[in-house]
């Protein structure tokens, strides 16, 4: 006989590691605080209750990176795509669920489980090192365990409004306007004295586009995010740009310390900078330029940058409350506080965003914890599927800096993928060109991602517990 485990927290990513530990025939203990201590979002005591959208975003599983996280959740058994598919409402290519629907779905499939027993109440504190745990706790963590986590990791903060700055594809940005060049050419911790891809813009675009940031719409924050405070270091450039129109240009748009490559006669006016995002050197971040505007406004005003004009995102800023780690320092590869290992973390305490991807990460860590108590070494799935690919996102293996990288979460998109080559013809031998062949390259990502998933799960399948 295993010991149980216990999973703290009956959200999505919780109620999917409780499933998969329980099917591998494990006991659980689920605990859930609500109704015994309620949030200021929640309106139930039912477990997976989604408090924002009711959209698991795109089912397209052969160009889209989060259709193939939902095919490869499907073939892995996942409690929670069952309950998404059964209580589906019409909403095109995407799948959206029947909220109430959903929750009581799973709610009775945890509660009707032979191995899982759900106890509320809260756990206000760190479990000892011979009870094997998965937190999955999410941006509404209590503050008592949100204090023993942050004591426990040194982590100075968890709770606060996470800044997010726009990540723009690489191959969308246009290089004739562009360049590579760190200000001043100062050498980094590698040597590169060109680490930064920089956009130039003239007097008349950036008062053009300070303007805009000034028009533009803006999110309202959720009723239980309204007081939590801003930090001075993260303003949302909306907020910088209304204390004065020069302050951008000397903030994050200074021009100083660079040289136009393609027009060095000219001085910018101003420039946005941006920074590799990842080893592959698929994805670079604006920065700087966090920001509450709505997505349109978002993708309208940041494509009047030169060089940005086509510019494909793979995550539009933000600023919300959340509760998350800094991961790639704190946990090792499976998910395990490096301090204790007996705990391991799930869902969106652990740097992802999103319904599916928090639930995914619940799935890994669930196989995770199952393959431990039986006495197996956990199997890490490929990078190149989509489970592997926000993993590591999630562990720092794609951080330029593991240990002081800028951590942010992400949701699971291709440029988190090692790239690949894709085909530049047709069937009929006609050379591809733009969107098409983007189309073409997505795909060879997703068929390369189920083929390998279906392979990982083949050859890790987990023994049941006797």
């Amino acid at each position: 006989m295993t010991r149980p485990i216990h999973v703290i927290g009956g959200g999505l990513a919780g109620c999917e590691a409780a499933w998969q530990i329980a099917e591998a025939g494990i006991a659980v203990v689920l605990h859930e605080m609500r109704p015994e201590v309620e949030t200021p979002a929640h309106k139930s005591d039912g477990l997976a209750e989604l408090v924002c959208s009711n959209s698991f975003r795109s089912d397209d599983s052969t160009s889209n990176a989060v259709g193939v996280l939902h095919a490869e959740m499907r073939a892995a058994g996942s409690l929670i795509m069952r309950a998404a598919d059964r209580h589906q409402l019409p909403a095109g290519s995407a799948l959206a669920v029947d909220r109430d629907g959903f929750s009581e779905a799973v709610t009775q499939a945890i509660a009707d489980h032979p191995l899982i027993r759900i106890e509320r109440g809260e756990i206000s504190g760190l479990p000892n090192p011979d009870q094997p745990t998965i937190i999955a706790t999410g941006p509404l963590t209590s503050g008592a365990l949100a204090t023993a986590i942050r004591e426990a990791t040194g982590e100075d903060q968890l709770a606060f409004f996470d800044a997010i700055a726009p990540i723009i594809h690489r191959d969308s940005i246009n290089m004739d306007i562009a360049w590579m060049q760190s200000r001043y050419d100062k050498p980094g911790p590698g040597g590169d004295t060109a680490a930064y891809l920089n956009c130039p813009m003239d007097r008349a675009q950036y008062e053009a586009f300070i303007e805009a940031l000034l028009q533009a719409e803006t999110a309202d924050f959720r009723e239980w995010e309204k007081d939590t405070a801003y930090f001075e270091g993260c303003l949302p450039i909306e907020v910088m740009a209304a204390r004065g129109a020069e302050t951008l240009r000397w903030g994050p748009m200074k021009p100083v310390g660079l040289t136009n490559r393609h027009k060095p006669e000219e001085k910018p006016w101003a420039v946005v900078q941006l920074r590799q995002d990842n080893k592959q050197g698929t994805l670079f971040n604006m920065v700087g330029f966090q920001t509450k505007m709505k997505y349109g406004e978002q993708t309208r005003i940041f494509r009047m940058i030169p060089a940005l004009e086509n510019a494909e995102f793979a995550r539009l800023g933000g600023i919300h409350r959340n509760t998350f780690l800094r991961s790639p320092k704190i946990l090792d590869e499976t998910m395990r506080l490096k301090v204790q290992p007996h705990i391991r973390f799930a869902g969106q305490i652990t740097g992802c965003e999103g319904y599916v991807e928090s639930a995914s990460i619940g799935l890994l860590a669930g196989r995770f914890a199952a393959a431990e108590a039986l006495g197996d070494q956990p199997a890490l799935p490929p990078d190149t599927t989509a489970h592997g690919a926000l993993l590591a996102h999630i562990t720092g293996r794609n951080l330029v800096d593991k240990e002081n990288g800028d951590f942010q979460p992400m949701n699971v998109n291709f440029g988190l993928f090692p790239d690949i080559e894709a085909p530049t013809k047709d069937e009929d031998g006609r050379r591809m060109k733009g969107k098409e062949r983007g189309v073409a390259r997505k795909r060879t990502l997703a068929a390369r991602a189920l083929a390998d998933f279906t392979r990982w799960l083949a050859a890790n399948e987990l023994r049941k517990a006797a």
